[in-house]
Protein backbone atom coordinates (compact mmCIF):
# COMPACT_ATOMS: atom_id res chain seq x y z
CA UNK A 1 0.00 0.00 0.00
CA UNK A 2 1.41 3.36 -1.00
CA UNK A 3 2.02 6.19 1.44
CA UNK A 4 -0.65 8.36 -0.25
CA UNK A 5 -3.20 5.55 -0.03
CA UNK A 6 -2.60 5.18 3.71
CA UNK A 7 -3.09 8.91 4.26
CA UNK A 8 -6.25 8.82 2.13
CA UNK A 9 -7.63 6.13 4.45
CA UNK A 10 -7.03 8.50 7.38
CA UNK A 11 -8.56 11.49 5.57
CA UNK A 12 -11.59 9.48 4.46
CA UNK A 13 -12.17 8.50 8.10
CA UNK A 14 -11.78 12.12 9.30
CA UNK A 15 -8.86 10.84 11.34
CA UNK A 16 -6.16 13.32 10.26
CA UNK A 17 -6.87 16.17 12.68
CA UNK A 18 -5.59 19.75 12.93
CA UNK A 19 -5.48 21.75 16.17
CA UNK A 20 -3.36 21.69 19.35
CA UNK A 21 -2.73 18.21 20.69
CA UNK A 22 -0.73 16.77 23.58
CA UNK A 23 0.59 13.40 22.42
CA UNK A 24 1.12 10.33 24.61
CA UNK A 25 4.82 11.24 24.57
CA UNK A 26 4.02 14.58 26.25
CA UNK A 27 5.03 16.49 23.12
CA UNK A 28 2.67 19.01 21.55
CA UNK A 29 1.62 18.96 17.89
CA UNK A 30 -0.58 20.77 15.38
CA UNK A 31 -1.65 17.43 13.90
CA UNK A 32 -3.07 14.22 15.31
CA UNK A 33 -3.74 10.87 13.68
CA UNK A 34 -6.78 9.30 15.36
CA UNK A 35 -6.29 5.60 14.63
CA UNK A 36 -9.43 4.59 16.50
CA UNK A 37 -11.52 6.35 13.84
CA UNK A 38 -9.61 4.64 11.03
CA UNK A 39 -9.89 1.21 12.62
CA UNK A 40 -13.58 1.44 13.58
CA UNK A 41 -14.44 0.41 10.01
CA UNK A 42 -13.67 -3.34 9.83
CA UNK A 43 -13.10 -3.25 6.06
CA UNK A 44 -10.67 -0.35 6.32
CA UNK A 45 -8.91 -2.00 9.29
CA UNK A 46 -8.56 -5.22 7.28
CA UNK A 47 -7.12 -3.36 4.26
CA UNK A 48 -4.54 -1.55 6.37
CA UNK A 49 -3.65 -4.65 8.41
CA UNK A 50 -3.33 -6.80 5.28
CA UNK A 51 -0.88 -4.27 3.81
CA UNK A 52 1.10 -4.03 7.07
CA UNK A 53 1.18 -7.83 7.49
CA UNK A 54 2.49 -8.19 3.93
CA UNK A 55 5.31 -5.72 4.59
CA UNK A 56 6.14 -7.36 7.92
CA UNK A 57 6.39 -10.77 6.20
CA UNK A 58 8.79 -9.24 3.66
CA UNK A 59 10.94 -7.68 6.41
CA UNK A 60 11.05 -10.52 8.97
CA UNK A 61 13.04 -13.62 8.12
CA UNK A 62 11.77 -16.85 9.59
CA UNK A 63 8.55 -17.73 11.34
CA UNK A 64 6.39 -15.39 13.38
CA UNK A 65 4.63 -17.05 16.32
CA UNK A 66 2.56 -14.15 17.62
CA UNK A 67 1.85 -10.44 17.57
CA UNK A 68 2.00 -8.50 20.84
CA UNK A 69 0.72 -4.94 21.04
CA UNK A 70 0.63 -2.25 23.70
CA UNK A 71 -2.84 -1.27 24.93
CA UNK A 72 -4.79 0.77 24.08
CA UNK A 73 -3.83 2.02 20.64
CA UNK A 74 -2.16 -1.15 19.44
CA UNK A 75 -4.89 -3.62 20.38
CA UNK A 76 -7.11 -3.40 17.28
CA UNK A 77 -4.36 -3.16 14.67
CA UNK A 78 -2.31 -5.81 16.48
CA UNK A 79 -5.23 -8.24 16.46
CA UNK A 80 -6.00 -7.60 12.80
CA UNK A 81 -2.34 -7.95 11.73
CA UNK A 82 -2.13 -11.22 13.68
CA UNK A 83 -5.28 -12.43 11.92
CA UNK A 84 -3.77 -11.56 8.55
CA UNK A 85 -0.54 -13.38 9.49
CA UNK A 86 -2.45 -16.39 10.86
CA UNK A 87 -0.84 -16.15 14.31
CA UNK A 88 -1.95 -15.46 17.90
CA UNK A 89 -2.53 -11.94 19.19
CA UNK A 90 -1.88 -10.66 22.71
CA UNK A 91 -1.68 -7.24 24.25
CA UNK A 92 0.30 -5.61 27.01
CA UNK A 93 -1.32 -3.45 29.67
CA UNK A 94 0.25 -0.96 32.04
CA UNK A 95 0.35 -1.97 35.69
CA UNK A 96 1.94 0.64 37.95
CA UNK A 97 3.27 2.37 34.83
CA UNK A 98 5.01 -0.68 33.31
CA UNK A 99 3.78 -2.92 30.50
CA UNK A 100 2.94 -6.52 31.37
CA UNK A 101 0.79 -9.37 30.12
CA UNK A 102 -2.46 -10.04 31.96
CA UNK A 103 -5.69 -11.95 31.23
CA UNK A 104 -3.87 -15.29 31.05
CA UNK A 105 -1.56 -14.24 28.21
CA UNK A 106 1.96 -15.68 28.37
CA UNK A 107 4.98 -16.00 26.12
CA UNK A 108 5.99 -19.57 26.92
CA UNK A 109 8.60 -21.34 24.80
CA UNK A 110 10.45 -18.20 23.65
CA UNK A 111 8.08 -17.36 20.77
CA UNK A 112 9.15 -15.20 17.83
CA UNK A 113 7.15 -12.01 18.35
CA UNK A 114 6.32 -9.02 16.20
CA UNK A 115 5.32 -5.97 18.23
CA UNK A 116 2.60 -3.94 16.48
CA UNK A 117 1.55 -0.37 17.33
CA UNK A 118 -0.82 2.09 15.73
CA UNK A 119 1.42 5.19 15.71
CA UNK A 120 5.08 5.69 16.58
CA UNK A 121 6.16 9.23 17.50
CA UNK A 122 9.27 9.07 19.69
CA UNK A 123 9.38 5.28 19.97
CA UNK A 124 9.11 5.33 23.77
CA UNK A 125 6.01 3.10 24.01
CA UNK A 126 7.49 0.74 21.43
CA UNK A 127 10.78 0.46 23.33
CA UNK A 128 8.90 -0.11 26.59
CA UNK A 129 6.73 -2.78 24.96
CA UNK A 130 9.74 -4.53 23.40
CA UNK A 131 11.59 -4.51 26.73
CA UNK A 132 8.56 -6.06 28.44
CA UNK A 133 8.08 -8.69 25.72
CA UNK A 134 11.72 -9.75 26.10
CA UNK A 135 11.48 -9.81 29.90
CA UNK A 136 8.38 -12.01 29.60
CA UNK A 137 10.17 -14.56 27.39
CA UNK A 138 9.46 -13.39 23.84
CA UNK A 139 12.05 -12.98 21.08
CA UNK A 140 11.18 -9.76 19.26
CA UNK A 141 11.96 -10.29 15.57
CA UNK A 142 10.44 -7.06 14.28
CA UNK A 143 7.90 -4.33 14.80
CA UNK A 144 5.20 -2.69 12.75
CA UNK A 145 2.97 0.36 12.83
CA UNK A 146 0.48 2.13 10.63
CA UNK A 147 2.24 5.49 10.79
CA UNK A 148 5.75 6.43 11.87
CA UNK A 149 5.35 10.12 12.80
CA UNK A 150 9.10 10.45 13.36
CA UNK A 151 9.87 10.14 9.66
CA UNK A 152 12.11 7.16 10.43
CA UNK A 153 14.05 8.85 13.26
CA UNK A 154 12.56 6.83 16.15
CA UNK A 155 14.94 4.09 17.25
CA UNK A 156 13.21 1.16 18.93
CA UNK A 157 15.93 -1.51 18.87
CA UNK A 158 14.44 -3.65 16.08
CA UNK A 159 13.45 -3.01 12.49
CA UNK A 160 10.25 -0.95 12.33
CA UNK A 161 7.96 -1.58 9.38
CA UNK A 162 5.57 1.33 8.78
CA UNK A 163 2.85 1.74 6.16
CA UNK A 164 3.67 5.45 6.03
CA UNK A 165 6.41 7.62 7.44
CA UNK A 166 5.61 11.25 8.14
CA UNK A 167 7.60 14.06 9.64
CA UNK A 168 5.03 15.88 11.75
CA UNK A 169 6.43 18.76 13.77
CA UNK A 170 6.28 18.30 17.53
CA UNK A 171 7.18 20.65 20.37
CA UNK A 172 8.38 20.20 23.93
CA UNK A 173 5.87 21.62 26.45
CA UNK A 174 8.14 24.62 27.12
CA UNK A 175 8.69 25.31 23.39
CA UNK A 176 5.11 25.52 22.11
CA UNK A 177 4.88 28.21 19.39
CA UNK A 178 2.85 31.33 20.13
CA UNK A 179 0.10 30.43 17.66
CA UNK A 180 -0.53 27.14 19.52
CA UNK A 181 -0.32 28.68 22.99
CA UNK A 182 -3.66 30.39 22.30
CA UNK A 183 -5.41 27.16 21.29
CA UNK A 184 -6.62 24.97 24.17
CA UNK A 185 -4.71 21.66 24.00
CA UNK A 186 -6.52 18.35 23.59
CA UNK A 187 -5.02 15.09 24.87
CA UNK A 188 -6.63 12.36 22.75
CA UNK A 189 -4.21 9.50 23.57
CA UNK A 190 -4.65 6.81 26.20
CA UNK A 191 -1.44 7.01 28.25
CA UNK A 192 -2.13 8.01 31.82
CA UNK A 193 -5.89 7.38 31.66
CA UNK A 194 -5.77 4.28 33.85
Amino acid sequence: MKHETVLKEFRDADALLDGHFVLSSGLHSRNYLQCAKVLMDPKRAARLARALAKQIRENVSGDIDCVVSPAMGGVLIGYEVARQLGVRSMFLERVDGAFTLRRGFELAGKPRVVMVEDIVTTGLSSREAITSIRALGGRVVGAGCLIDRSGGKAKIGVRLTALARLTIETFAPDCVPDDLKHVPPVKPGSRGLV
